[in-house]
Formats: C-alpha cells, sequence, structure tokens
C-alpha cells in the first residue's frame, strides 16, 4: 500500500501487522508514494509524485497560508518535498534503487507491467505532468532501456488524464480516464500493446483507478470519483 500522509509504502501482513518498506531514499524522506506494483522476483515498483501534500491529500503547504497543522498529528504538517519525482524498485533484502530518475516521467502516477514484465509503463499526471503514458522496456537485470511515448492519451481532441491502469494477457492497457468536464470522455479507454485505441468505457464520472478481479480475472473494476463500477 502507498501512503501520501505518511509517505511511505508498506505491507500489510497477514495477522494484521503493518511492515514498512521504504519511507526515505539517501537520507531523505519520500514525497508521497502513489502506486506500486509487484513483480514475480519479490520485488516491488512504485512512483513517488509530489502531490500528496495538496490540500485534498490532507497536509497542504500552499506558503504558510493555510494551518496545515489543524487536526493532525504532532510534526505531520511540517512536512516539505526533499527529493525530486521518481520511480523507485524495492529489493527483497531491502534495497532501494531508482530506476526512472529525476523527473525522466514528470509527476509519475499510474505504473504497471505488461503480463509478461517485460515492458513497464508509466502515466505522468500531476502539476507538472504531461498527462500522457510512457513506457519502457524491462532488462532481465531490471534495467530499464528504450523509453518512449505509449500514449498521449488524446481522444477526439480530448485530453483523457490517466490515473491508474492495467494490462490484460493480450497486452492491452485499460486505463483509468479524467477528461474533467468533457464528460462523455470520462471513465476508461483500451490501447493496444502499439498505442492505438481499440475501446472506451464511457461512466457519468472521473475515473481513477481500474484492476481486474472476479475468479476468471475477467471483471474489470472502475474506482470513479463518487462510485465502485
Amino acid at each position: 500500500s502507498c501512503e501520501h500522509l505518511t509517505r511511505r509504502v508498506v505491507r500489510y501482513e497477514l495477522d494484521g501487522s503493518i511492515t514498512v518498506l521504504a519511507d526515505s531514499w539517501n537520507g531523505k524522506r519520500l514525497n508521497s508514494p502513489n502506486d506500486a506494483v509487484p513483480h514475480p522476483d519479490g520485488s516491488v515498483w512504485f512512483t513517488d509524485p509530489p502531490y500528496g501534500a495538496q490540500l485534498y491529500e490532507g497536509t497542504p503547504d500552499p506558503g504558510g497560508v493555510l494551518n496545515n497543522r489543524v487536526g493532525q498529528p504532532v510534526g505531520v504538517g511540517d512536512s516539505k518535498q526533499e527529493l525530486p519525482t521518481q520511480v523507485y524498485r524495492w529489493d527483497p533484502s531491502g534495497r532501494l534503487d531508482v530506476v526512472i530518475a529525476d523527473d525522466a516521467v514528470p509527476n509519475p502516477n499510474g505504473l504497471c507491467f505488461s503480463h509478461d514484465y517485460k515492458r513497464l509503463y508509466v502515466a505522468s499526471t500531476g502539476p507538472a505532468g504531461k498527462g500522457d503514458i510512457h513506457v519502457l522496456d524491462v532488462g532481465s537485470d531490471n534495467k530499464l532501456s528504450n523509453q518512449r511515448v505509449f500514449t498521449d492519451c488524446v481522444v477526439d481532441g480530448v485530453k483523457c488524464g490517466p490515473d491508474g491502469f492495467r494490462a490484460d494477457v493480450y497486452g492491452n492497457l485499460w486505463c483509468a480516464s479524467n477528461a474533467g468536464r468533457a464528460v462523455g470522455y470520462n471513465g476508461v479507454t483500451v490501447w493496444n500493446p502499439d498505442g492505438k485505441l481499440i475501446g472506451r468505457i464511457r461512466l457519468p464520472e472521473v475515473c481513477g483507478n481500474v484492476t481486474f478481479g472476479g475468479p476468471k480475472r475477467n471483471r474489470l473494476f472502475m474506482i470513479a470519483s463518487q462510485s465502485l463500477y
């Protein structure tokens, strides 16, 4: 689980206890871990954009205009951004490495592997994000290469801003869509492995994340602004 307020990535154990996997890098606190995906080798890869300190997330930092300590535990409202927005790989040994550094993908948000773990997809959103999805090749040594834009997420001239997404067994990417006031474009966009739009699911509100579930993993759950579909 990614936690914005406590700026960390944790694992919930079967007995209900919590293990902190990562909360800092090179002696500096993480920003606001946003999305995490597991790898078969036991590692966990996660994004760390900066926008978890925004007002709606609980600890605003608008230059002293608001009292960000109201209703928070001691010390919580004193947080400042200490690291650039990067993508990390946590190793089962406890080691934390940067896999996408220094805004190569501005404000990284959604993250997922292709079904064969040979591709890593990363969404660029947030205040400094581009509203697009990048894809990188994953080497046998977990090194990433050949970064390119997978899709600009534009449909009929409308920006369908990505957030969370998941890949199916055919290599298609199912992406949450935030088109704001362009209501007919909110929901889910589906892109084939070449980045071509092949389908859409229209919802009457902004969609923030999706995942597959059910006994056969053939049901798509969509987390929207006020509803679960």
